[in-house]
């Protein structure tokens, strides 16, 4: 039940978070309105997202370091939650745009970045797909694994703000917490942070430990006597 906690956090974090983001008290905002009940799935995603790829790329440095075969599918695995994440966060981010600025993806300096991240983490497992050698590829690997999320966080974060950018905090338009991330939205959408983060390390935590098993069968095999 101790290594349970967090996991269980997870399901009850998420479970207030559903129910509270479709039925939960919203501020009444021009435009936005009713979608701004988005907030705790597409922007909590995000954040979430960014959270695994950075837990990601601080396990391919841990592997350059040590070696270690499981270093390097803690870090693939936790890019391929942050990945997953980013499709979901574009997704959602499609439908509220739709809503609110008539158009599922307008020309966007942020959502052109997170176009072009997306392709770079898929690029990130093409590159893994491409050795054979498991050494070889864990090493190329998180040498990329490092430099995408370096490039990641300027498409994201920074370049969309020296822009027009729709998104808020961009272009000179003001910040969620500055006009719409009240009270009521904060006691949902922190939760929702947490939650998805937790989510996506169960994620990798399942993925990494299927591929100790698998690893471990093949090892069985190659040591088996003929």
């Amino acid at each position: 039940m101790r290594k349970k906690w967090w996991k269980i956090l997870c399901i009850l974090l998420l479970l207030y978070v559903v129910i509270m983001g479709f039925v939960g008290p919203v501020p009444r905002l021009a435009i936005v309105n009713e979608t701004v009940r988005n907030t705790y799935f597409h922007v909590a995603l995000w954040l979430a997202m960014t959270t695994l790829l950075l837990a990601s790329m601080l396990f391919s440095l841990k592997y350059l370091r040590d070696g270690k075969p499981q270093s390097d599918d803690i870090a693939s695995e936790l890019a391929r939650s942050g990945l997953f994440y980013g499709i979901l966060g574009c997704l959602t981010g499609s439908v509220w745009a739709n809503f609110t600025w008539g158009d599922p993806w307008p020309n966007d300096p942020k959502l052109n970045g997170a176009a072009v991240g997306i392709l770079m983490y898929l690029a990130y497992f093409l590159l893994r797909g491409s050795f054979d050698d498991e050494q070889r590829r864990a090493r190329i690997a998180s040498v990329y694994n490092i430099f995408a999320f370096a490039v990641f966080v300027p498409l994201i974060y920074i370049l969309p703000r020296l822009t027009d950018s729709l998104h808020p905090g961009s272009g000179g338009n003001s910040t969620f917490a500055s006009f719409d991330l009240d009270s009521q939205l904060r006691m949902v959408f922190y939760p929702a942070v947490i939650g998805w983060i937790l989510l996506g390390l169960w994620l990798a935590e399942l993925r990494v430990r299927l591929k100790i098993i698998q690893r471990a069968q093949q090892d069985r095999l190659l040591n088996a006597p003929r």
